[in-house]
């Protein structure tokens, strides 16, 4: 067995909140459960949304709820040579594609599962006379991708069907998550991802890519992602507060509450197998 290599990737979009703390907690209680390492990285990616600061508060925040991460900080930024290189050698195999379609052109689509548009092939053979590319899509099929998910169960979805080709680059030409995620683990030999159910649906996409590229697929463990009295994902976008890290050891034991936890030890068995929770306060 490869050693345990586990990982936590936020965006540095505003201070860590008690969605990311979950993440955090779940992923570094596992690894070190494991004897294995965990890693740490910035989503940076999506440049207009990353706030001036948010990447050192939330290192600062890790630190003093006791999170010590093994290696280097890795900075999605920094890697953009290695994210084009691998679009141009899935272009040129045949795998990727560019795509011309705007928003407003795939209005009439199915949506998809987590409310995008389901690409309906418009530009998979060629595009249209006149047309000029604005991202690149990855060519999918119609064999459905299953995975065994350490909390949710067995899941399966056929991409092509349920997505469609989807998107590598975008046309903002920033670099998509699903092709930097991809990478970043299979560079860093992630052996086990523990994250948000928010990002469960992404999931088969992502095992796709892997097996193009020829990565080994992870493991998977979505936890249950926490809500708001309106119902919403916690997050800088709905308002979530920042943790209070005056007092650490409570933010600390109120995620061990949400993730079915006692006062000591851990056991991904007790986290609730449901895809989120309401979180009070």
């Amino acid at each position: 067995m490869a050693e345990y290599v586990g990982r936590f990737a936020p965006s540095p979009t505003g201070p860590m909140h008690f969605g990311s703390l979950v993440a955090a907690l779940a992923s570094y209680q596992e690894a070190r459960a494991a004897h294995g390492k965990w890693l740490v990285r910035l989503d940076d990616l999506d440049q207009p949304r990353t706030q001036p600061g948010a990447a050192d508060q939330i290192l600062r925040a890790l630190e003093q709820l006791g999170f010590e991460w093994d290696g280097p900080l890795l900075v999605q930024s920094s890697r953009l040579e290695r994210y084009h290189a691998v679009l141009d050698e899935l272009t040129r195999r045949g795998l990727a594609y560019p795509c011309s379609c705007t928003r407003r052109e795939l209005e009439d689509s199915a949506l998809a599962i987590d409310g995008a548009r389901i690409y309906p092939g418009t530009c998979r053979y060629g595009l249209a006379p006149g047309k000029a590319a604005r991202a690149i899509r990855l060519r999918t099929h119609s064999a459905p991708i299953g995975f065994a998910d350490a909390i949710q169960g067995w899941l399966e979805q056929r991409v092509e069907k349920e997505v469609g080709d989807f998107v590598l680059l975008r046309a903002d030409g920033i670099i998509a998550y699903q092709l930097a995620v991809v990478l970043d683990d299979m560079d860093q030999g992630v052996t086990d991802v523990v994250r948000g159910a928010d990002l469960l649906d992404s999931t088969a996409r992502q095992i796709h890519l892997q097996r193009l590229l020829g990565a080994r697929t992870p493991r998977y463990a979505h936890l249950p992602v926490a809500l708001n009295a309106s119902g919403e994902k916690l997050s800088k976008q709905t308002g979530a507060r920042p943790l209070d890290l005056s007092e650490p050891k409570a933010e600390l034991a109120r995620a061990r509450r949400f993730l079915g936890q006692g006062e000591e030890g851990w056991d991904l068995a007790r986290v609730p197998r449901i895809r989120a929770i309401y979180a009070p306060g």
